[in-house]
């Protein structure tokens, strides 16, 4: 008797420790982010619509945000409506903008408009070398 009592206990245990203790932290984190939130973010909503957040409306006005999803175009949406808040990665522009510029220094790689042009032009030579 006392091993199915144990055995239920282990088995609620286990279950709060796999379904709900993750559902609290992760409504934590949603509130955090939520309560984060600042005009100037782009953000996307749970329909999957991205935009730019204008405006905080008070909480005791339903604390709604106004958000612009297109030049001129202001949308008011609940803050639950919020799915993530996305911030701008530097690190990840100056990568590319490195990458960029490496895939067109290296030699024998021409840009693709001016390999068009001397194809155009009749050159039998693409990479440009005599």
């Amino acid at each position: 008797m006392d091993g199915n009592l144990l055995i239920i206990v282990a088995l609620f245990g286990l279950m709060y420790v796999v379904l709900i203790r993750p559902q609290r932290l992760r409504a934590q984190q949603q509130q955090r982010m939520i309560g984060s939130v600042a005009p100037g973010d782009e953000i996307l909503t749970v329909g999957g619509i991205y935009g730019i957040v204008q405006e905080l409306e008070p909480a005791e006005d339903g604390g709604d945000l106004i958000v612009e999803i297109a030049e001129g175009i202001h949308v008011r949406i609940a803050r639950k409506a919020l799915a993530t808040v996305i911030k701008p990665d530097e690190d990840a522009d100056a990568d590319e903008d490195a990458a960029d510029e490496d895939a067109t220094d290296g030699e024998g790689v021409e840009p693709e408009a001016e390999t068009a042009h001397r194809a155009a032009a009749g050159d039998t030579n693409p990479a440009g070398r005599s």
